[in-house]
């Protein structure tokens, strides 16, 4: 064996030792997590699909409502929506520049997390994803106070994933995982519009 080989073996073997250590100083073996995924970057929405994929391939039933999106026709509706492990409920009219009707938006969010606390209190459901809930709650299309104190009452067993940019800050102070997404460099300040496949 070379040095090389010998110190990079070393170093492997110190470091699996205190993996193996960190891993074992977790006294908690499963909990239902309050996931966020915020911030100015793309990925958001597409991070929160891709739990939903790993749940499905463990055969949990999962729960998805689209707060604001609802009336886009994109690739992870048209795949999910079709499984029967997944209930999925678009129920968005589109951004608020696009409505521009409060009182519409505001009606719509309210359908929608009367839609979210049904698929939340369903006991068979293991994952719900409340995609653009943090821009409804941006608005104040919901009450956030409310909104945080039943996601945060959720079963114990229950993964719920928030995806949207602004979050709120009691809705961070409440999650359990929170990921920022960051916004180096995005084609859209090139010139390049959202693309089937890549933003939807």
């Amino acid at each position: 064996m070379t040095d090389d080989a010998l110190r990079h073996k070393l170093k492997m073997a110190h470091r699996k030792s205190v993996q193996d250590a960190e891993v074992a100083s977790k006294a908690i073996a499963e909990k239902g997590l309050l996931m966020v995924n915020t911030g100015p970057g793309k990925g958001k929405s597409t991070a929160a699909f891709g739990l939903v994929v790993r749940a499905l391939g463990h055969g949990w039933p999962v729960g998805v409502v689209q707060f604001i999106k609802g009336a886009w026709d994109t690739g992870e509706r048209r795949l999910l929506e079709g499984s029967q492990l997944v209930r999925w409920h678009s129920m968005g009219e589109g951004f608020t520049w696009e409505t521009q009707d409060r009182a519409r938006d505001v009606a719509a969010a309210s359908a929608a997390w009367a839609k979210a606390l049904e698929l939340t209190a369903d006991p068979t459901i293991r994952l719900v994803v409340l995609d653009e809930l943090n821009v409804a709650l941006r608005y104040d299309y919901l009450p956030v106070p409310d909104v945080v104190a039943a996601l945060a009452a959720r079963r114990p067993d229950l993964h719920v994933v928030v995806t949207g940019r602004n979050a709120k800050p009691e809705l961070l102070e409440a999650a359990d995982l929170v990921t920022e997404f960051g916004a180096t460099k995005h084609h859209f300040a090139a010139g390049v519009k959202a693309q089937a496949g890549i933003e939807f």
